[in-house]
């Protein structure tokens, strides 16, 4: 049996820093991910891509957020059951919860949080004839490593966020960019629309709308796609190395959806009016695993959820202890293997 203070599900961006976060208060993290290495999708389905929206970082790929997260924890010495889904839960009688992952490695903690992401996720493909025909053959539906890609022809099917970014960041990789999108408007940042649009007039990136991918062609390998422009109807055939249809995932709860949990369309409902806890009382969800009024599904939401949801765990852990916050330009942080980052003098003279 694993006990921790904090038992984390999900050991994403949100739940690697709740680990900072809890460390502060002195409380112990265990955190159990399905995934093989800590990271959650920045690691699994994107770890080069770019993210725009970090505060301190212009740019920041997801892979060295995740490892800067990870050097970030060290100090608090965190446990990790990776490669294993939590499966189920049950009460204790003295409060706290027993959650088994499906090879059966057990863990107790008096407080669970929820920090899944999307959950398990299936990426959403195209009705294509033959798809599966070119799947590991020329169709891939995430970029892990863009150097697959260098001087490569590749056509992104999308008008979100990812199709976006990718397009941008291929169009430094590949000899060709093609991007397709069903329609003449995108879903994703007005500044990443503008940059595509910047490129398209550079030549550097060929931009097909409306229209769509209706036809896949080669041997074995990829060779060529058929685009239709919705409008006029007529047929593009388009050489290629590459199609990358990027329409989003799928996600699924997975076993939490049984946990007795108030869900909502496929999120755990929680109350932000206070700390993030879900209609169990000592069970937290925080990221993109939950749900309330207002939600925005960014990183930086899910790093805020964690701050509050620790202060939280910690007065339910602690109920007789008063907890006063210190910044930590003044008290430093000091980890569970003995190191302590102090707070510089200047500072702490000028506030004594």
């Amino acid at each position: 049996m694993i006990k921790t203070d904090i038992l984390i599900i999900g050991a994403g961006p949100t739940g690697l820093f709740a680990v900072f976060e809890a460390g502060l208060l002195q409380l112990k993290c265990h955190l159990i991910d399905a995934l093989p290495q800590p990271g959650g999708q920045c690691s699994e389905i994107y770890p080069k891509k770019p993210i725009y929206d970090i505060p301190g970082y212009p740019e920041v790929l997801a892979g060295e957020l995740v490892d800067n997260l990870m050097e970030q924890i060290k100090p608090f010495q965190p446990g990790f059951t990776l490669g294993e889904r939590a499966e189920t839960i049950e009460k204790q009688e003295d409060g706290s919860f027993v959650v088994t992952t499906n090879k059966g490695t057990q863990h107790q903690a008096p407080v669970v949080a929820i920090a899944g992401g999307l959950g398990s996720f299936e990426p959403r493909k195209p009705l294509l004839e033959n798809l599966s025909k070119y799947e590991d053959n020329g169709v891939a539906y995430m970029i892990k490593e863009p150097e697959i890609y260098r001087n490569k022809k590749v056509l992104i099917a999308g008008g979100g966020d990812s199709a976006l970014d990718w397009s941008i960041f291929l169009a430094d990789v590949a000899n060709e960019v093609t991007l397709v999108h069903r329609r003449n408007e995108f879903r994703g940042a007005l500044d990443s629309v503008e940059k595509v649009q910047q490129l398209k007039n550079e030549g550097k990136i060929n931009l097909i709308t409306p229209a769509e991918v209706v036809a896949l062609h080669g041997a074995n390998q990829l060779e060529k796609v058929t685009v239709k422009n919705t409008d006029t109807d007529q047929d593009i055939d388009v050489e290629v190395d590459s199609f990358i249809p990027l329409f989003g995932l799928s996600p699924k709860l997975g076993p939490i959806a049984n946990w007795g949990l108030e869900i909502e369309k496929n999120a755990i409902k929680v109350d932000n009016t206070l700390d993030y806890q879900t209609n169990v009382p000592g069970i937290y969800a925080i990221g993109d695993v939950n749900t309330y009024p207002g939600k925005l599904k960014l990183i930086l939401c899910g790093f805020h959820e964690a701050t509050l949801m620790c202060q939280s765990a910690y007065q339910r852990i602690h109920p007789d202890k008063k907890y006063v916050m210190k910044y930590t330009t003044v008290g430093g942080v000091t980890g569970f293997d003995g190191s302590k980052k102090e707070a510089p003098k200047a500072v702490v003279k000028a506030i004594d």
